[in-house]
Parts: C-alpha cells; sequence; structure tokens
C-alpha cells in the first residue's frame, strides 16, 4: 500500500478549484502543502493569491515570474511552427502547461516534496498534460489528482464547501462559467457555454473589445521578425513579453482575436471553448506574409504538412517528447530566413496583411 504523501506542492491559482483541492489536500492526507503559482501574466489575479493560500492552510507560497520565458522559449517556438488547433486554436492554454508543471517539479524538488497534485478534471486535457510532463521530468513523485478521487463531483458542490470552510472564491452559482488567462491568451468554458447554440454573454469578454464597437479607424502596425521571431513594432524593439503584452493591447482595443469552437479532447469528448488571443492572431497572420516570401515553395508545404501533427502534440501534451524536439528542430530550420517586416491593418475584429518585405525574399517583380 502506498504511504500517504508528507509533502505536496500544488499547482495553485487562487480560483475555485484549487482553492477547493488545498484545503481538501490538508484534511484528506494530513500533510503540509505547498501552493504554487506560476506567473504567466495574469496581472491583477496574482495579487491576492500568497495571502488566499496562506489562510486556506499553505505552508508556504512560492509564486514565479515566469513570463519571459513564457513567451521566449514556449510560446515563440510555437509560432514557429504555425501552430494551430483544428484550424482556430492557437493553444493558449495548452502551451502554458509544460511550462507549470516543470517549474512545479523544480518547486518539489527545492521543498523536498513527494508528491505533486493538480486541479484539472477527469474529464478534461489539462490532467494529461500535467501529468505527462510530470512522468518525463520528475517520474519519482506521487501524482495526486482530486478530481480523479474526491466525491465533490460539480461546480455546485465546490462552492459549497468553499463557504463552509471559509475560503473566498471569484465565483458564484449564478456565474459558474471559469477561464484560464495568460500573457497569451484567456479562455471561457462551462456553464452557459456549455450549450453550443447560446451566443457568450458580451459582459464575458476581458481582453478586446466587441468588432462592432471598435474604432472606426483602422490601426496600422509594422512587425519586424529575425529568423522566424517578432523583435519589434513600429520600429522599436521590446522584449518577448513586452511585445506580445503590446500587441495584445492594441489588438484588443480593436476586437481583434476572438475564437468560438467545440474542439475535441485527447480524453475523445468534444467541448466548447472561447478564446481571446489578440496579439497571437496578429502575429499569425504577420508571420505568415512574411513566410510567403522568404521560405521556398517545397519547404513551405514540407512544413504546412507537419503542422497539424505538431499542434496535436501541444493540444495532447507531448511538448517535452522526443517526436516534438525533432519536429521542432524543423522548424526552427524553416524559420532561419524568416527575416523581414510584415505591415497589418487592425479593423473592427480583422486583420489584413497589407505588404511584407525581407531582405532575402524570394519574390521577383
Amino acid at each position: 500500500m502506498t504511504p500517504d504523501p508528507k509533502r505536496v506542492v500544488l499547482a495553485y491559482s487562487g480560483g475555485l478549484d484549487t482553492s477547493v483541492i488545498l484545503r481538501w489536500l490538508i484534511e484528506r492526507y494530513r500533510c503540509d502543502v505547498v501552493a504554487f503559482c506560476a506567473d504567466l501574466g495574469q496581472g491583477e489575479e496574482l495579487i491576492p493569491v500568497r495571502d488566499k493560500a496562506m489562510r486556506t492552510g499553505a505552508v508556504a507560497v512560492h509564486i514565479v515570474d515566469l513570463r519571459e520565458e513564457f513567451v521566449r522559449d514556449f510560446i515563440f517556438p510555437m509560432l514557429r511552427a504555425n501552430a494551430v488547433y483544428e484550424g482556430a486554436y492557437l493553444l493558449g492554454t495548452s502551451i502554458a502547461r509544460p511550462l507549470i508543471a516543470r517549474a512545479q517539479v523544480e518547486v518539489a524538488a527545492k521543498e523536498g516534496a513527494d508528491a505533486v497534485a493538480h486541479g484539472a478534471t477527469g474529464k478534461g486535457n489539462d490532467q494529461v498534460r500535467f501529468e505527462l510532463t510530470y512522468a518525463a521530468l520528475a517520474p519519482q513523485l506521487r501524482v495526486i489528482a482530486p478530481w480523479r478521487e474526491w466525491e465533490l463531483d460539480s461546480r455546485t458542490s465546490l462552492i459549497e464547501f468553499a463557504r463552509r470552510h471559509d475560503i473566498p472564491v471569484p465565483v458564484t452559482v449564478e456565474r459558474p462559467y471559469s477561464t484560464d488567462r495568460n500573457l497569451f491568451h484567456i479562455s471561457y468554458e462551462g456553464g452557459v457555454l456549455e450549450d453550443p447554440w447560446a451566443e457568450p454573454p458580451a459582459k464575458m469578454f476581458q481582453l478586446t473589445s466587441d468588432p462592432e464597437a471598435a474604432p472606426d479607424v483602422p490601426l496600422t502596425l509594422e512587425i519586424a521578425f529575425e529568423r522566424g521571431d517578432p523583435i519589434a513594432v513600429d520600429g522599436e524593439r521590446l522584449g518577448p513579453a513586452a511585445l506580445l503584452t503590446r500587441l495584445n493591447r492594441l489588438g484588443g482595443e480593436h476586437g481583434i482575436g476572438r475564437v468560438d469552437l467545440v474542439e475535441n479532447r485527447f480524453v475523445g469528448m468534444k467541448s466548447r471553448g472561447v478564446y481571446e488571443t489578440p496579439g497571437g492572431t496578429i502575429l499569425h497572420a504577420a508571420r505568415r506574409a512574411l513566410e510567403s516570401i522568404t521560405l521556398d515553395r517545397e519547404v513551405l508545404h514540407l512544413r504546412d504538412s507537419l503542422v497539424t501533427r505538431y499542434a496535436e502534440m501541444i493540444y495532447y501534451g507531448f511538448w517535452f517528447s522526443p517526436e516534438r524536439l525533432i519536429l521542432q528542430s524543423l522548424m526552427d530550420d524553416c524559420a532561419r530566413d524568416v527575416t523581414g517586416t510584415a505591415r497589418v491593418k487592425l479593423y473592427k475584429g480583422a486583420v489584413t496583411v497589407t505588404g511584407r518585405r525581407a531582405p532575402r525574399s524570394l519574390y521577383r517583380t
């Protein structure tokens, strides 16, 4: 019989699920719980996290700033591959999970923990993404997935548990849909969104203006790339996180990047997700325009034939797999000549390419 863990590092966000899980772990296993929170650009959401975790019973809290690493080492490599899942999803949640899980096992090593825990449900993709990373990087750690163990079987029951234990949570019975936010996007699922015919509430969106209410005057941007990675906006060189933040703001003002789709989960179910990815949508359009004049036809077609498989690897949680690393080498090699500038126009939810130039352009007049 496996002994109960003595010290658990929980991937903690301060939201409903992980707030309840923190208290549940303490009561169920009589163990110390260390709360780990990755700062991936959630912004104001992180302000109350440390205090909430300690008041809920954590013996320690680690908030690790991963924003620059997230954009530079995860988002940008994914963008080099033009990864899009099922034609629409830019993988904002999927790409964050391997970084969170990797940082979590690093905290576990520092804390001398013998287990890690996550708040992913037994029906979703995130349980696979977290646990594949744990298995790849720290197979000796026990993995606790409360959603596969406890008797709390609905969001309403979690809210009731939280109220009984005086745990403050930002979710109510009346508004139960969940969100996941980072520097690349924000996602919404559950609650009223479970009906695929129901239109998302207008007040739900946080990053983007309603395209119909966006400015009547278009905004033109020039985005410079070097070896496939964006480096400047309108001539101003910016670091990865700052550049994405800038494009998120500008794109959001013009209603760029809203997506509503029903996707096929790794576990076999269909799930509706609504996403806002303003900066990523702009970068995809700009980079693709630059590729059109810098990549050889056969190279471009070969690369594109592998994009679906690459996107599936990220969506399914295989970021640290040898096959993803092999494909990444090919994607990076394809991007070596993608240096130049693309000009795009933002107008009422649409990104339109209006120009592209490159020092090693293959286009001839």
